[in-house]
C-alpha cells in the first residue's frame, strides 16, 4: 500500500538524511540571493529550501527548489505583521497576505571571462506586491562573489505599486488584503523604467561565516500601506552563519533601520540514500543444493530477507518461475538479488533460470529472467558483474507459467495501515490554512484482482474557518465546503470501496471501483490504461459518476452529482528523467479543460513537480485565474529499511477551490505500473553480489 503523506515524519527525518549543503545563500524570497536581492548563482540540483525571515513588518515563508541545472523553481507565503497609523480601526488581526510564484533561469555559466547570466520572475502570475523581472549577472574573484543586475517591478520600486495603496481590502478574519494588486497581464513584464542593483557576497576565512553587502534599488514609499515601512539607506548588509550541514542562519540589517533574521533548512532530494537495513542478504552456500526443496521454507525466507511475498512457485524443466510481489524495498534489483541466493542455497542444481513474475495487486507488470551460473560468478567476482547484468531481461505475457505448480499462497488477505497527514493551502487572500488529521486503511482481498479498501480518518486540527467564500456565481461548491464537513464531525468514515483490476493483453490494463471513493464524494468508475513495457509514452483514461456525500461522513449524499474523468497522457521525456502529464476532460464542477504536470525523478527515487489547471471557469489565465500546486515526493526507504515503494509526499495547493477540482482517487493504474518503466531496475547499485 503506498501511503502519500508523511509529513511529521518527513520534517523530522529530512535533516538527518540530507546532501551537505553546498554554501549558497537564501534571499529573503527565497531562492539563490543576498538579502532582497537575486543573484545568478544556481544550487545544486535536486535541492530543496525551506527558509523564514523577518523585517519588520514582513514575515516571508519561502520553499526554493532545484528540479533542473538551469531551472530554479520556488513558492513563497508573506504576511505583514504591523499595521500602518490609520488602519487599527479596520484591521484586527493586523496581517497583509500575499504569496508568490517564483522562477529564475539560467541563461549562461560563468567562465574565465565571462559571468554567469540569469533571468528571473517573481509572483510569476500572481499578486503584483512584490512582482519583479530581473536580469542578473554574478563573477566570482577569489573569496568575493559580485553580482550586478537590472531589476523591473517591486526590484524597481514600481511606482504603479502605490496605486494598491487605496484599494485594502479588510477580511472577515481580520486580515488585510489588496484588491487592484492582482490586475495585472503579461504585457506587464518587463515594463516600466529598470533600476540597477546588485552586491558582494564574502566568505570569510572562518568558514561557516558568509557576509553580504548589497545595494537595493526598491523604493519602500510606492508600497502599499507604506507608513509601516521605513528606509534610511538603500544599502543592506547581513551575515549568514552554517550551523549545520542543512541549517544556514542569518541576520542583517535592511533599509538603514530595520533588522532582519531568519534560518534555512535544506536538503538534496537527488543525494538520498536508503536507509541501512539490517538484514543482510544470505551468504551463498560452498555445498550444492539438495533436490528437493522445502517450499514453505523457501517461501518464508523469500519474504524475510529479500522481501518478495510469494503467490505461486512453478517449475518448467530447468527454469523456475516465482510470481509474487516485491513489497520490502523500493529497488526490484535489490529484491531479485537477494532472492537469487537464497534460490541458489535451496533450488535443484538443475535449475538454471530464475524466472520473477512481478505484480502489483494483481496485476502483471513484467516477467524478470536471471541465469543461475552467471549470478554466481558475478558473486564471486565484480568482474563477472557486466555479464551477468546484460544477460538479464524482461518481458510481459498474460500466458501463465507451464510447468509444474510446486508451490501456492494465497496473498495476505488483510493488509493495515496508520497514517498521518497535513494537507496545505498554496495560498491565497484567506493566508496559511491547513488541515492535520490522521487515518487508519485496510485492503481486504476477496481473491487476486480484487479487494475492499476503506480509510477511517481523525481531524486533529485545522484552521478552515477562516476561508471565506468568494462566490463567482459560476460553479457549484465541490471543495469550498470541506470546513462544513469538519465542523459536522471531526471522525469519519473517508473511504469504503471496492476495487478490481484486470488485462485486456499485455499492454492494456483495466479497472472498475465503487463506493465512498473519498471524504466528499462517493460514486463509481473505471480507468483504462495502455502502457507498453519501456514505452516513453502511456495514455490512461478514467470516467466517474459521483454523488456528493453529507457533510457527517456517513453513508448519505447530497443532491449534486457529476460525471467527470479525463484523458491523460504520460510523457517520459528523455530529458533528465522529466515526465510530463497532459489531461484534459470535465472535472468536479462540471467545467472543462486541461492540467499541464511537469515533475522530475532523481535516481533515489525523490521526486519535484508542478501543476497547473485551466478550464472554462477561469476568466483570465494570465491574471493569476487559475488551479495549480507544488509538490515534493520523497522515498520512504530513505528513512525506513522495509518501507518498499512508499513515498511521503509534501505538497502546497488550493484545498478550497472549485475550478479544477479533481476526484481524489485512491488508486491510479499508472501508479501502480511503475516499474514497467526499467530505468528504475538499473538505476539502483545493490545487486546483492557482495
Amino acid at each position: 500500500m503506498k501511503n502519500r503523506y508523511w509529513y511529521p515524519v518527513l520534517a523530522c527525518c529530512i535533516p538527518a538524511a540530507a546532501y551537505a549543503q553546498t554554501g549558497q545563500m537564501q534571499s529573503d524570497f527565497g531562492g539563490v540571493g543576498l538579502m532582497q536581492t537575486p543573484t545568478a548563482r544556481m544550487a545544486p540540483v535536486g535541492e530543496v529550501t525551506f527558509s523564514f525571515n523577518r523585517a519588520v513588518p514582513y514575515e516571508r515563508y519561502n520553499l526554493s527548489t532545484q528540479p533542473l541545472s538551469w531551472l530554479e523553481f520556488g513558492i513563497r507565503y508573506a504576511r505583514t505583521t504591523e499595521t500602518p497609523e490609520g488602519f487599527d480601526e479596520l484591521v484586527e488581526g493586523n496581517d497583509y497576505l500575499n504569496n508568490g510564484i517564483d522562477t529564475k533561469l539560467l541563461l549562461n555559466r560563468e567562465s574565465a571571462t565571462l559571468p554567469q547570466l540569469a533571468v528571473g520572475f517573481r509572483n510569476l502570475g500572481g499578486a503584483s506586491l512584490f512582482r519583479s523581472e530581473y536580469l542578473v549577472a554574478s563573477k566570482r574573484w577569489y573569496d568575493f562573489d559580485f553580482s550586478l543586475g537590472l531589476g523591473w517591478g517591486y526590484l524597481a520600486g514600481d511606482d504603479d505599486l502605490d496605486e494598491a495603496t487605496d484599494n485594502v481590502t479588510v477580511n472577515p478574519d481580520g486580515s488585510v488584503s489588496a484588491s487592484d494588486v492582482d490586475d495585472f497581464s503579461v504585457s506587464d513584464l518587463f515594463s516600466g523604467s529598470p533600476r540597477v542593483f546588485g552586491g558582494i557576497e564574502y566568505q570569510t576565512p572562518w568558514q561557516p561565516l558568509r557576509l553580504a553587502l548589497e545595494y537595493d534599488a526598491n523604493d519602500y514609499d510606492n508600497e502599499p500601506l507604506k507608513d509601516a515601512r521605513e528606509q534610511d539607506s538603500h544599502v543592506n548588509y547581513g551575515a549568514h552563519y552554517q550551523l549545520t550541514d542543512n541549517i544556514d542562519m542569518h541576520a542583517g540589517w535592511e533599509r538603514g533601520s530595520t533588522f532582519m533574521w531568519g534560518v534555512s533548512l535544506s536538503t538534496n532530494l537527488a543525494g538520498l540514500s536508503q536507509a541501512q537495513d539490517s538484514t543482510p542478504p544470505e551468504k551463498i552456500d560452498s555445498q550444492q543444493p539438495s533436490a528437493q526443496t522445502d517450499w514453505q521454507e523457501t517461501s518464508d525466507r523469500l519474504a524475510d530477507n529479500a522481501g518478495f511475498d510469494v503467490h505461486r512457485i512453478t517449475r518448467n524443466d530447468d527454469t523456475l518461475t516465482l510470481e509474487g510481489e516485491s513489497r520490502s524495498h523500493r529497488s526490484w534489483r535489490k529484491t531479485e538479488g537477494r532472492a537469487n541466493r537464497i534460490l541458489t542455497n535451496r533450488v535443484d542444481p538443475e535449475i538454471s533460470t530464475f524466472r520473477y513474475r512481478q505484480l502489483d495487486h494483481g496485476l502483471v507488470i513484467r516477467d524478470d529472467f536471471h541465469d543461475r551460473q552467471d549470478f554466481m560468478q558475478a558473486v564471486r567476482s565484480d568482474e563477472n558483474a557486466t555479464g551477468y547484468e546484460k544477460g538479464i531481461y524482461a518481458r510481459t505475457t498474460l500466458q501463465p507459467p507451464q510447468g509444474e505448480t510446486v508451490a501456492s499462497h494465497f496473498p495476505d488477505r488483510l493488509r493495515l495501515g496508520v497514517t498521518p497527514h497535513l494537507l496545505q493551502n498554496a495560498g491565497g487572500q484567506d493566508g496559511y490554512l491547513y488541515q492535520l488529521f490522521a487515518t487508519a486503511d485496510a485492503e481486504l482481498f476477496t481473491d487476486r484482482r480484487g479487494w475492499f479498501s476503506g480509510e477511517a480518518g481523525v481531524n486533529v486540527a485545522d484552521n478552515l474557518d477562516r476561508y471565506e467564500y468568494r462566490d463567482n456565481g459560476k460553479l457549484h461548491r465541490v471543495r469550498s465546503r470541506r470546513d462544513d464537513y469538519l465542523d459536522e464531525s471531526s471522525v469519519g468514515l473517508y473511504n469504503l470501496q471496492y476495487t478490481r483490476v484486470a488485462q485486456l493483453d499485455r499492454d492494456w490494463s483495466v479497472m472498475a471501483y465503487g463506493g465512498l471513493l473519498e471524504m466528499m464524494y462517493a460514486g463509481a468508475g473505471g480507468e483504462v490504461l495502455y502502457r507498453p513495457l519501456e514505452s516513453s509514452v502511456a495514455l490512461g483514461m478514467d470516467i466517474n459518476w459521483v454523488k456528493q456525500r453529507d457533510f457527517d461522513q456517513g453513508f448519505g449524499t447530497r443532491d449534486y452529482d457529476a460525471w467527470t474523468g479525463q484523458a491523460t497522457a504520460y510523457i517520459d521525456t528523455g530529458y533528465h528523467d522529466v515526465l510530463a502529464k497532459v489531461s484534459a476532460g470535465r472535472y468536479l464542477a462540471k467545467d472543462w479543460g486541461g492540467t499541464l504536470d511537469l515533475s522530475r525523478e532523481f535516481v533515489d527515487g525523490a521526486r519535484i513537480g508542478a501543476w497547473a489547471t485551466f478550464t472554462d471557469a477561469n476568466d483570465d489565465f494570465d491574471q493569476g485565474d487559475f488551479n495549480r500546486g507544488v509538490y515534493i515526493s520523497v522515498p520512504l526507504d530513505a528513512f525506513f529499511s522495509g518501507a518498499g515503494d512508499s513515498n511521503g509526499e509534501i505538497a502546497w495547493q488550493p484545498l478550497m477551490r472549485d475550478s479544477g477540482a479533481t476526484l481524489d482517487r485512491r488508486y491510479r493504474l499508472y501508479e501502480m505500473t511503475r516499474h514497467r518503466d526499467m530505468d528504475h531496475y538499473w538505476q539502483d547499485n545493490d545487486a546483492s553480489y557482495e
